[in-house]
């Protein structure tokens, strides 16, 4: 043991000098990849650096000083003649816990064992060899050639030379990777748009096959790379192939029967029978495709039948349907296909504690999501993919909920629309209307499933604010106008004939903010409104204007729509100068003391310079979300919840809010391009608002 020597204070340290510890395995590298040797070896694609962490006892130490170390390695392998050859090397001087590296030499050899250990030097001792005892030798092997290309083959998607288009979105296909070089150990892979990724071989030189799921049409192409145990990477291969669009429902029924039938066509598949709580000839959802629905009851002969199935649950398969309840407290069933007693899948609604909510059963897995209301249309689409294992459930052509994994059985029995199949007979009816019911035997994409829900909006009015007559301001398609108050007239800029350059006697007129005029609101008791409700706040609706505030730095809130209840605004769209942003302002109730959604958008005011700002509203009921966009755009800060959306009464008013029993909030600027839709636009429609032109909704 090595003796103590006390200090002045009472602490103590090693007169006699400890050899450093031996290196220990986990510290050591070859090329930045762990110390290994025998089938694990470590290969490299060019000489490595060797590394090692060394470390002297602590004891050595005295308080605030440091431990020198350096590192002597030694490395070996035997040559093409049999001669065993070796290399040593030391390294600088570092301190104790500080990584030693000594970088090969370029003379090793390609594809051979080199083996090598370390051990540690103070100066005084040496530490024991780093495979001594209970240590092992690192080794590692240089790889100085690439591997050559990967060959590519699908027998779902062969290429265009054999067959041009192949079926098609929502169809899998799987590509087979195989390199002839015997010591690839992964592939990297892209297709067009995605994914991209990368696949291990199960060893050294096996194929591996990759599983895609195309997600639009069109040419498409595959870029792979071989991957050898040392990292170096082939040439890329190309396979190129084509996808058709996803094909048509293997069954359909558009539910869009004469009133007195009874039975339901079939556009795909085979006709509906139904039970005598049917009655068809009911309304549609306003913006699809559709032109009627069925009327369910909710009784035991509420349903429809082929008598036969409609799909292999065992395969990938997605039901579809529009779907609008006439109560939510119970359980109900859309779609369903018995199995031995059981719906073999079950999409529909569900009661629970929380609050009913839309469910997809199918394969000892349940999807639900979102908030079903009574009277309110929702579109539905449940979704097995058999490639994943995974169930899916869409609510208005978003995902809802956590796909689950899933694994149905069997169910060969006849496929229900209004019921389902339990131990006691069938039962959950459907009460409220159903239509358009569809049926796939492969994945509905994303991108599907929002087409399969999208309702058209539709424009209601379009005021371009050009001019008036005895204060109307007409629209633009002959609807319903709007009436200038007090303090409101029409501003029309000049028809560029005068150009003071030119002709200094004329007087020059700035431009309206789009197109001949637009409406000027003196801040006081200046306002236009319509003669009564134009949106309905209670369903999906979009506004846009186009607005420029006269002063930079207004003295109070400004509205410039809104659209009042009884006792408050459904919705105002105001700017806030506290906050220097516009608000979009929303009640949850009408009442006067209601909480409100509030979102923004940040931009300083314009002081009657410049052509204002193109500002949109959207109320999404599906998706149960407000959002405000500026210019076209919108953000995180702009969008909100709103799940419940009532209806209002009041007109909309243009320059003005509700303000106790009165109006206030009068907008002191100018106004134009008001237009207003039913339903939600897309963001690309968005920007087509406030142009002087409307969005072609295409």
């Amino acid at each position: 043991m090595a003796a103590l020597l006390a200090t002045a204070a009472g602490t103590a340290y090693a007169v006699d000098n400890l050899p450093p510890n031996q290196p220990l395995v986990q510290d050591l590298q070859s090329g930045g990849k762990p110390c290994a040797t025998g089938d694990d070896t470590a290969y490299v694609s060019s000489p490595p650096r060797l590394s090692a962490v060394l470390y002297d006892p602590e004891e050595d130490n005295q308080p605030s000083e440091s431990s020198p170390l350096r590192g002597e390695f030694e490395a070996w392998w035997t040559d093409a003649a049999g001669v065993e050859q070796q290399r040593t090397y030391t390294s600088i001087t570092l301190s104790s816990g500080q990584r030693q590296n000594w970088t090969m030499p370029n003379d090793i050899p390609a594809n051979t064992v080199v083996s090598w250990h370390v051990r540690a030097n103070d100066g005084k001792a040496t530490s024991p060899w780093s495979d001594e005892g209970a240590g092992s030798v690192c080794s590692f092997v240089y790889d100085d050639a690439s591997p050559e290309k990967a060959m590519i083959t699908s027998p779902e998607y062969p290429n265009p030379e054999d067959v041009f288009w192949v079926d098609g979105v929502g169809v899998y296909g799987h590509f087979t990777l195989h390199s002839p070089s015997d010591d690839v150990v992964s592939y990297t892979y892209g297709f067009t748009g995605g994914p991209y990724g990368t696949v291990t071989a199960t060893r050294p030189g096996a194929a591996v096959t990759i599983p895609y799921l195309p997600v639009s049409e069109g040419p498409k192409s595959l870029s792979v790379h071989a991957i050898d145990r040392s990292g170096r990477s082939s040439g890329e291969s190309h396979y190129d192939f084509n996808v058709k669009a996803g094909r048509a429902p293997v069954a359909r029924w558009k539910l869009d029967d004469p009133a007195d039938s009874h039975s339901a066509a079939a556009e795909t598949g085979t006709a509906a029978r139904t039970g005598t709580g049917v009655t068809f000839g009911g309304p549609a959802p306003t913006g699809t495709t559709a032109t009627a629905t069925v009327a369910l009851d909710g009784g035991d002969q509420s349903f429809l039948t082929p008598d036969a199935p409609a799909t292999d649950l065992r395969k990938s398969f997605a039901v579809s349907a529009w779907v609008r309840p006439a109560e939510t407290g119970r359980d109900m069933t859309v779609l369903s296909q018995d199995a031995d007693g059981t719906p073999g899948f079950d999409l529909g609604l569900r009661d629970r504690d929380s609050g009913p909510t839309w469910a997809f059963a199918v394969g000892g897995a349940q999807v639900s999501g979102g908030a079903p209301e009574t009277g309110e249309w929702a579109h539905l689409l449940g979704l097995y993919d058999a490639e994943t294992g995974k169930a899916r459930l869409y609510v208005n052509g978003h995902e809802v909920g956590t796909a689950a994994d899933a694994a149905p059985a069997e169910a060969a029995g006849a496929f229900q629309i209004g019921r389902a199949l339990g131990t006691a007979g069938y039962g959950d009816q459907w009460h409220g209307e159903i239509g358009d019911v569809q049926v796939h035997d492969r994945v509905v994409v994303p991108a599907e499933a929002a087409e399969l829900a999208y309702r058209q909006p539709k424009l209601l009015g379009h005021w371009s604010l050009e001019d008036a007559t005895d204060g109307v301001s007409p629209e633009q398609s002959g609807g319903a106008p709007l009436r200038l108050g007090t303090g409101a007239s029409i501003y029309q800029g000049s028809d560029d004939s005068c150009i003071p350059d030119i002709d200094p006697d004329c007087t020059y007129v700035p431009p309206a903010l789009v197109g001949d005029g637009h409406l000027r609101l003196d801040g006081e008791s200046g306002y236009a409104a319509a003669d009564g409700p134009v949106v309905d706040t209670g369903d999906s609706f979009t506004l846009g204007v186009v607005v420029r505030l006269a002063d930079s730095g207004p003295a109070h809130p400004m509205t410039v729509l809104s659209q009042a209840g009884e006792h408050t605004d459904a919705f105002k769209v105001r700017y806030e100068p506290s906050t220097h942003t516009w608000q979009l302002v929303m009640s949850e109730k009408d009442q006067a003391d209601a909480p409100e959604k509030v979102v923004s958008q940040i931009v300083g005011a314009d002081g009657g310079e410049g052509q204002g700002h193109r500002l949109a509203v959207v109320y999404d009921d599906a998706t149960d979300t407000i959002t405000l966009y500026l210019d076209g755009h919108t953000n995180a800060e702009a969008t909100a919840s709103l799940p419940d959306g009532w209806h209002s009464t009041g007109a909309l008013q243009i320059g003005r809010a509700r303000s106790g029993d009165g109006w206030g909030e009068y907008l002191h600027g100018d106004v134009d391009e008001v237009q207003a839709y039913s339903g939600s636009l897309k963001d690309r429609d968005i920007l087509g608002l406030g142009t002087g032109t409307d969005p072609c909704l295409c």
